[in-house]
Formats: C-alpha cells, sequence, structure tokens
C-alpha cells in the first residue's frame, strides 16, 4: 500500500528538480498511479467528456468553466430546450487534484495560467523578479481544482454595500439563497441551523476528518483572548473556528465535480476543453454579440450563440477578452489599433487580499506538516486510501480561521477588516512552498533554508477590506498574450496599516497559553530587506509586509457592476454589459468590492444568481424584483 507515498514523493522530486533529476522515479511514478488507480479510490463520476463535434450554433455559449461557469453551464442547460456550449482553456482534472494536502503543486503546473505583476519597486520585494505571483486555474473548474478549498462567503454588509452602490438585487437577504442553494454542509452541528445552511446543493462542504493539535491550539487561543468560537458562514462572522472547505470529506470537491460531473450525459450540454477564445463576435453596427471565435490545436473555429455568450473567465481572463474584442477603454484599445465597439472602464478597479505568510512559529514538539514526513508515512497513506483520513484529507495543510474587526473586536456582530489564516506549518515544510508562493531562493535561502526539517506554524495574517486597486491592460492585441497585471497592493497606506493591526494580532495569539503548551516562539531571521529595522518593531514589519505579503487568489472587480450613472461601470445589475446586446459577464470580475471571504463560494453564488436572471430574461421564471 505504499503506492501513493511513490506516487506524491515522485511528484514532488518532479516539480521541485525536474524530469532529469527524477529520472530513476519516473517508473515508480507511473507504477503508483496505475496502483493508486486501482485500489479502489473512490472518486466522483468522470467529467463531461470533450465534444467531438461541435455545433454551429448554441442557444448559450459559456466561456470558462470555472467557479462560476460550472454552475451557470449546469443551470442553463436544465433547460432542455436550450442548447448550451462552455468552453475551457485548459484540460481535465485528474484524480491527484483530489488530494486535498498536495494542493500547493498544483500551482506549479499547467493547470495555472502563471500570471505575475509588473514590479513595482513597492511591494512583492522578496518575490522572484520582484512580482507578485496571481494563481489562476487553467483547468476545469479553473481555481476550485487548484485551490485551498476554503469556503468562506463573507460578511453580509459586503452585499449590503453592493446593493447599496446601486445594484439591486444583490443585498444579503437577496443572495443568501444562492449560497444556500449550491450548499451540501455534513458538519452535523451546523447542518441543523436551516436558516444559514443546506444539506441539499451540490457543493460539499465539511471539516477536515483529521486535525492536528495546534489546529485546536489556535481555536482555544482565540477564546482565550476574548473572541467567539463561531459558525463564521451562520448569523455573524467575526470569531475563530475550524475551517469549513469545499471538500467531500477528504476529497475535493471542485466547481466542475459538483456542477459538471453531474450532468456529464445531458444532451444539449457540450464541452470543449483546451479551447481558448480569441475573440467575441460582434456586429458593429447593431453592438450585438452573436458568437466566438475560439483556437484548439492551432485551428481556429467560430460558433454562434442564439442568445446570449456569457463570460465567466475570472478577474484576469475576462476582461482580458473584452478589449481584445473592443469593449474596453478608448485611448487603450486605440494606442494597440483595437478597432471600438464600446468605451468601458475594462480592466479597472483590480482588487486582491494581500496577505503575510513569513510570520513564522517555531514549535518544540512534532504537532504540524512537514512534508518529508507525511509523504513517506504509509500509514497516513493507508488512512487516505482506504479512509479518505489521516493528512493527506487537509486542505494544502489549512486547518482553521479567524475573522477580527480591528476598530470593534469586542463586537461579536463585528465587520472583520482582518482574516488569521491557520495553517499547520510554514514556508519550509514543503519544499514547493516558496516556489508556489513566488519567493526568490535568495530569500529563501537566507531566512528559511536553517529551520527546513523544524516544526512550525504560520497564522496568515490577511487584510479583508483593501483600499488598493489595481489594473488590467492588453500587452498587445494578441489574444494569446498575457494580460499586464499592475498592482501594487499597499498602494493605499490604509491597507499597510491594517496589515501591521493583523500581524500583531497574530502575534498576541502566538503568546496564549495554547500555544505555550508547545514552546511556541517566532522564527527570529529577519528579512533581508528589512535588516536595517528593530525586528519585530511597527517599521520592521511594515517593511516586511512590502518585502513578503502575498495576493491570495482572491482576483476580483475588473469588470465592476453598477448602475447607469456609475461611470466606472462594465456591466449592470443584470451583467449585462453595457452598450452591448447578448453579453453578459457573470464571475468575479463583477464585484464592485471583494467581499471579507475567499473568493470562490461567492463566485459560484454570483454564477446561481446570474444563472437565474438569464433565465428571467428569457422568460423561464418570474423576475425576482
Amino acid at each position: 500500500m505504499k503506492s501513493s507515498v511513490y506516487l506524491t514523493s515522485c511528484l514532488l522530486c518532479l516539480l521541485v528538480n525536474g524530469k532529469a533529476a527524477c529520472r530513476p522515479q519516473i517508473g515508480t511514478l507511473l507504477e503508483g498511479l496505475l496502483k493508486f488507480i486501482q485500489e479502489g479510490v473512490k472518486f466522483s463520476e468522470e467529467e463531461p467528456p470533450d465534444a467531438k463535434e461541435v455545433l454551429s450554433e448554441y442557444d448559450f455559449i459559456v466561456v470558462g468553466a470555472g467557479s462560476a461557469g460550472s454552475v451557470v453551464a449546469n443551470r442553463l442547460s436544465e433547460i432542455s430546450d436550450w442548447d448550451v456550449l462552455l468552453i475551457e482553456a485548459g484540460g481535465k482534472e485528474n484524480y491527484l487534484m483530489d488530494i486535498p494536502f498536495i494542493a500547493p503543486l498544483w500551482t506549479l503546473t499547467d493547470a495555472n495560467w502563471r500570471y505575475k505583476t509588473v514590479p513595482n519597486g513597492k511591494s512583492c520585494l522578496s518575490l522572484q523578479n520582484e512580482q507578485c505571483v496571481f494563481h489562476r486555474g487553467k483547468v476545469m473548474g479553473g481555481s476550485s481544482t487548484i485551490n485551498f478549498m476554503v469556503s468562506t462567503r463573507g460578511n453580509r454588509r459586503n452585499y449590503d454595500h453592493w446593493r447599496d452602490l446601486g445594484n439591486p438585487g444583490w443585498g444579503y437577504d437577496d443572495v443568501l439563497k444562492y449560497f444556500l442553494k449550491s450548499e451540501k454542509i455534513t458538519i452535523p452541528e451546523l447542518a441543523n441551523d436551516k436558516k444559514y445552511h443546506s444539506t441539499s446543493g451540490e457543493l460539499t462542504v465539511s471539516y477536515a476528518p483529521y486535525r492536528t493539535p495546534l489546529a485546536d491550539a489556535f481555536v482555544q487561543g482565540g477564546a482565550e483572548l476574548g473572541y467567539n468560537i463561531i459558525d463564521y458562514n451562520g448569523a455573524t462572522q467575526t470569531g475563530f473556528s475550524y475551517l469549513q472547505s469545499t471538500t467531500k470529506p477528504g476529497t475535493r470537491m471542485s466547481a466542475s465535480r459538483a456542477f459538471l460531473h453531474p450532468i456529464r450525459n445531458r444532451k444539449n450540454f457540450h464541452v470543449k476543453k483546451r479551447s481558448l477564445v480569441t475573440k467575441l463576435l460582434i456586429d458593429p453596427i447593431t453592438k450585438t454579440t452573436f458568437g466566438v471565435q475560439f483556437v484548439r490545436n492551432k485551428k481556429k473555429y467560430e460558433v454562434r450563440a442564439r442568445k446570449e455568450v456569457i463570460l465567466s473567465a475570472g478577474a484576469v481572463n475576462s476582461p482580458q477578452l473584452l478589449m481584445v474584442s473592443g469593449i474596453g477603454p478608448r485611448e487603450h484599445l486605440n494606442d494597440l489599433k483595437i478597432p471600438l465597439i464600446q468605451d468601458l472602464k475594462v480592466g479597472y478597479n483590480l482588487m486582491e487580499h494581500p496577505g503575510l505568510p513569513t510570520v513564522t512559529f517555531l514549535v518544540n514538539q512534532s504537532v504540524t506538516f512537514l512534508s518529508s514526513e507525511v509523504l513517506t508515512n504509509v500509514t497516513a497513506s493507508k488512512e487516505y486510501l482506504f479512509y479518505h483520513g489521516g493528512p493527506f484529507s487537509v486542505p494544502g495543510g489549512s486547518e482553521a480561521i479567524a475573522f477580527i474587526d480591528t476598530r470593534d473586536p469586542k463586537n461579536p456582530d463585528g465587520d472583520p477588516n482582518i482574516e488569521l489564516f491557520y495553517i499547520s506549518g510554514c514556508i519550509s515544510s514543503d519544499p514547493t512552498y516558496y516556489k508556489f508562493a513566488g519567493y526568490s531562493h535568495e530569500f529563501y535561502n537566507a531566512v528559511y533554508k536553517p529551520i527546513e526539517g523544524v516544526h512550525c506554524w504560520t497564522a496568515l495574517p490577511m487584510v479583508l477590506q483593501p483600499k488598493s486597486r489595481g489594473r488590467i491592460i492588453l500587452k498587445s492585441a494578441d489574444p494569446h498574450e498575457k494580460p499586464l497585471i499592475y498592482h501594487d497592493i499597499f498602494q493605499n497606506p490604509e491597507d499597510l496599516e491594517t496589515q501591521l493591526l493583523a500581524i500583531k494580532e497574530t502575534l498576541k495569539l502566538s503568546k496564549t497559553q495554547a500555544f505555550q503548551k508547545f514552546g511556541s516562539r517566532l522564527h527570529d531571521i529577519p528579512v533581508p530587506g528589512c535588516k536595517h529595522l528593530e525586528f519585530i518593531s511597527d517599521d520592521y514589519w511594515r517593511c516586511a509586509a512590502k518585502q513578503t505579503s502575498i495576493g491570495i487568489w482572491h482576483l476580483s472587480g475588473t469588470c465592476k457592476m453598477g448602475n447607469s450613472s456609475d461611470p466606472d461601470a462594465v456591466v449592470d445589475p443584470r451583467l449585462k454589459v453595457y452598450g452591448v446586446k447578448g453579453l453578459r459577464v457573470i464571475d468575479a470580475s463583477i464585484m464592485p468590492v471583494v467581499p471579507a471571504a475567499h473568493t470562490n463560494v461567492p463566485s459560484i453564488m454570483v454564477g446561481e444568481k446570474g444563472a437565474d436572471l438569464v433565465k428571467e430574461d428569457w422568460g423561464l421564471i418570474p423576475l425576482s424584483g
């Protein structure tokens, strides 16, 4: 029963060292993969097959099979009279992607678009080439197939704010039903709360079946500091909790697995994988979208849409596709000689939650995850293969979470502006982690190589209500070229001060009795770029934040939703692109303000509501008002 150990260790070798260095292990890798599948591990049904023949015309064409697009394709194809085509640039999932513990590996593969920001000399200074790494899934299920599986919705005030910005129908009372529609919670003590949870949806949400002692210390430490232990997806959000994850205990529940696998046999539903949509087909006179152009295996195709084209390609690809098709800022498109269809603020309002993985604590007991220990533990391997339990069932080593309102910390119904994301490990716990985060070799060797093999933990402090904004622009008119991403995550100085407050909360937590039982102490090798400052002073932490904070995969806002009086709006509250017929955007890019949440589940909610808006507008369900 050592096959999964062989398999995972070989994968690590290949990803970290390359094929040549691991040549002796490649045979073992293939043997392990075969045995792994043959040993009867029960995964979901296969995803929908790639359509052998694409029709010349569909009622709806959905671009992007990520968190929102998977939902949209599912809900629209419920109507048997509607033909739906889903186009995805990436390929199919594989069985290994369902193993929660090894989630960071997939960001180092072709399942990730591997976007990086343009260096600005102000943030991500200790990362390779001073570029922030922005992970985006290029695979069926999108980022939900390669992320850390965190299930958070955000605060009710986030959605009421969307409504108050001029977006009727997007308040919390309006969107809660869509969170519930998707969810299938399997946590018994939460499942009884019928107002805030559902057991009938497709997206399974659970606790990991395995837990380290330090996960308990995190939650108990929060209680010591006076915070409540809560259900953060329930009535209130502030407090500490074990992590609710999009897992079917022990295995990943991606959006593809939840929403596409069950409909693989629908006759009116087609999928084209490894197909890059390169242009929206729009009549320049009537400004009506009538189809898409896509490329597969270097061959160009055109498909028409009888009713609508729906962009669900995400906060980078949706604005890129709009702009290469002539929808975007007039001056920018003129510079690239792209014929203008509609002048809109596409690509602006880029938001991301900055987080700091380098506030690291060491412990004197073997109570955290070291990948070298987990991957060679035959008992852990057996426990996962037979029961989907043990360390392999923990999403990327993340076990708990806290939401805090630093402006009113003792208010049980606060409006959180920081998050502490607990991971039973640190950058040195896994040989791929610093590459996943994007740090330079020099930074890693100076700060983390000296503690390799030492048990450690991280409560990654995160800014939840960032005021900084970035922008995505085209590098050229060529849709195959990645766009340019400009984002200084601390451009607004308030965000840096909020990050400092989050760091201080982490330091307080580390000093609680719950953590001191394990001899917890701050890792004291300073960030090289901040050596000139007094260690752990406020100025040191401000410097460390600029040097080492990273994005947490929550890109949003680049096709902003707003009413007709909002000069920055790209789509209206029904998600229709202003001034262009037959075209909607339904994904995280429409979020006017990023919610205080990891954005996978909110994106699924946007997909649910967006699909209903389409059905309403085509007379299939009554208008919700």
